[in-house]
């Protein structure tokens, strides 16, 4: 089972480094195309009084104005109803990012960007965007490694070998990590952050494909209420992981002795 890391996780890690310069044009472009996904650039609507955008235009065109403003890095959010994960608003940017589930923030610039997938093509619209909260690094491991062990324990008590054994399977799996192949610049620590979270979410998404055999109603709460605290520490980890402003500062160089 392999899960792609979304389009928003992808473009801020990617963004940040070319924004950065630790990463050439060519190399990020390919990066975020790799799997034959074409982008592409929306006019903004000007709501909340504030226009975003000339027009049309590439994925390129999306960074250099990005850079334009004063973008200095891009950070993910990836709200759910009830959880506007890694959005400070304004609401017409709020409600665009919950609709898609994902979107990336350009705190210092005052911009961000959500992506409406059709297939391989994803068009990004610009909105005015607020700073926000977002999870600190350590927490969010330590909430997702927790997590982990706790959704493991309930789902083996609800026997979930007998009724989705390939869900069985894939919490098993949560222990090997998959190979995600990040930009220069981003820290080891979000990398494994990373991808245990994007495992995580695969196992959530599995699991609300369908509830195997017939169940009761209750049977069906207890297995997603089982489920929702994973959804929720992976979704924090993955924001966090991808979210510059709370990544750890690099280790500092100690002077040599003269």
């Amino acid at each position: 089972m392999t899960t792609p890391l979304p389009e928003a996780a992808a473009l801020a890690w990617w963004g940040t480094a070319w924004l950065r310069g630790e990463a050439v044009t060519d190399l990020v472009l390919d990066a975020l195309a790799a799997d034959g996904t074409l982008h592409a650039v929306a006019p903004g609507d000007g709501r909340d009084g504030q226009g975003t955008h000339d027009g049309a235009g590439t994925l390129l065109d999306l960074l250099v104005q990005l850079r334009r403003r004063g973008a200095t890095s891009l950070g993910l959010a990836l709200p759910a109803d009830g959880d506007p994960l890694g959005l400070g608003g304004p609401p017409s940017f709020n409600l665009a990012a919950l609709e898609a589930g994902q979107a990336v923030v350009a705190a210092d610039a005052g911009l961000g960007a959500v992506p409406q997938v059709v297939g391989e093509s994803v068009t990004w619209q610009l909105f005015p965007a607020a700073r926000r909260s977002v999870p600190d690094v350590g927490e969010a491991d330590r909430e997702l490694r927790g997590t982990v062990l706790a959704v493991a324990d309930d789902l083996a008590e609800l026997d979930v070998a007998r009724w989705r054994p390939e869900l069985a399977d894939a919490v098993m799996e949560l222990r090997r990590l998959p190979a995600l192949d990040p930009p220069p610049g981003v820290p080891e620590r979000c990398v494994s952050l990373a991808a245990r979270a994007v495992q995580a979410l695969a196992v959530v998404e599995l699991a609300g494909e369908d509830h195997g055999s017939p169940v009761s109603a209750s049977e069906m709460a207890r297995r997603e209420g089982a489920l929702a605290p994973l959804d929720r520490a992976a979704r924090r980890a993955l924001v966090a992981a991808c979210s510059p402003e709370v990544w750890p500062d690099p280790p500092r160089e100690r002077p040599t002795a003269g």
